[in-house]
């Protein structure tokens, strides 16, 4: 299903966290000049609409909403087998999916959490989901027995579009961070996969054209990585804006004035400008609401249970410490246009980033 978007405008890494994203990532492109004609198991031509938010009292405190807490932002590389640093199989990541599901998370876009457009049922808690490197594991066709080209049910698009099928409250939300090496592999199908992405409600961000390590680029070549991923997906997706970028290996210049060639730029005529930028990262991060939400600087948490790899700082982790209230988990008013909070967290807000929306807060009872 499809939806038209809204195109809006750390240091405790350690060796793990910053060592991901590898650049060879090879994608082996299928044998075949078939133009795809792929099978989903949501038609094509089906729009995804925007969600209808019905406005209506809740009982606060039932649903107990702040919208001042915490928003896990969720990472990913490969989806394959079998299960290692920077893999998760199949159906690890089916899991991970029912059990935030069952535990009351509920995918946005990356580009609505940084707008604060969160569009959620009252009592839910969002999470964004986000794929890096464009592996073809990631979104790869496969012919079936009658030889039509269709969504390979174990790639991360075919293990979320079947969820969302079948919980339609669990929306088809995520944002996939590729690199100018044949994104998704399979070249003759590019073009094909990015359209269908976009359709579907799903988004297509920055990695850089080389997967460059920041720390020792100079301004003319970090311009030329970014601009590299818009000029090439533009010649894919004409209408579509690139303006989400995630940092290869978490890297950022050591000099901090060259940040700014991250956030916007241009190279021989092509201009970017970033609205998020995400870190490799390894806690939760703020509401969009939150004074001290940066959305140049997010942070990540690796979608894993291996400890060996997370140390402590993985997905099922974070969902431990939200449950014991060590970190408070952001939960949702229901209301797009309202932002609730717990009286005493009134402070943690900012009207810059509240914007037009009401503010309403409420004592919780103990």
């Amino acid at each position: 299903m499809a939806r038209n978007k809204k195109i809006i405008a750390l240091a405790i890494a350690s060796m793990i966290l910053t060592a991901g994203c590898n650049s060879s990532a090879s994608q082996n492109p299928a044998p075949t000049t078939e133009k795809p004609g792929a099978k989903s198991e949501t038609s094509q031509e089906e729009m995804k609409e925007a969600p209808v938010v019905e406005k209506k009292e809740i009982d606060l405190q039932a649903v107990k909403p702040n919208e001042a807490g915490q928003i896990m932002v969720l990472m990913y590389h490969n989806i394959s087998e079998p299960e290692a640093e920077w893999t998760r199989t199949p159906d690890n990541f089916r899991k991970d999916l029912q059990v935030l599901y069952d535990k009351g998370y509920r995918p946005i876009s990356l580009k609505d959490y940084v707008a604060g457009n969160i569009t959620i049922e009252a009592g839910y808690t969002p999470v964004v989901l986000t794929f890096d490197d464009g592996w073809q594991n990631n979104f790869s066709l496969i012919q079936d027995s009658k030889g039509e080209w269709v969504v390979d049910p174990n790639s991360a698009v075919g293990i979320l579009e079947k969820f969302h099928n079948e919980h339609p409250d669990f929306p088809l939300e995520a944002t996939f961070f590729v690199n100018d090496n044949v994104p998704f592999g399979q070249k003759e199908h590019l073009t094909y996969k990015l359209k269908y992405i976009v359709e579907k409600g799903m988004d297509v961000g920055n990695h850089t054209a080389t997967h460059v390590d920041f720390t020792k680029a100079d301004p003319d070549r970090m311009q030329k990585e970014l601009a590299g991923i818009v000029k090439m997906l533009g010649t894919h997706l004409p209408d579509y804006e690139v303006n989400t970028l995630a940092l290869p290996f978490g890297s950022r210049p050591k000099d901090k004035s060259l940040y700014t060639y991250l956030e916007q730029g241009v190279h021989e005529g092509i201009n970017y400008k970033n609205i998020a930028i995400l870190n490799v990262g390894w806690d939760p991060d703020k509401s969009p609401y939150h004074k001290d939400f940066n959305p140049l600087a997010i942070h990540r948490i690796r979608g894993s249970e291996l400890e060996k790899y997370v140390q402590n700082v993985g997905m099922y982790n974070w969902l431990e410490q939200f449950e014991k209230g060590s970190r408070t988990r952001f939960i949702s008013d229901g209301d797009p246009d309202v932002v609730t909070v717990p009286e005493n967290f009134k402070e943690a807000l900012e009207a810059s980033k509240v914007g037009d929306r009401e503010v309403k807060t409420y004592i919780l009872e103990k």
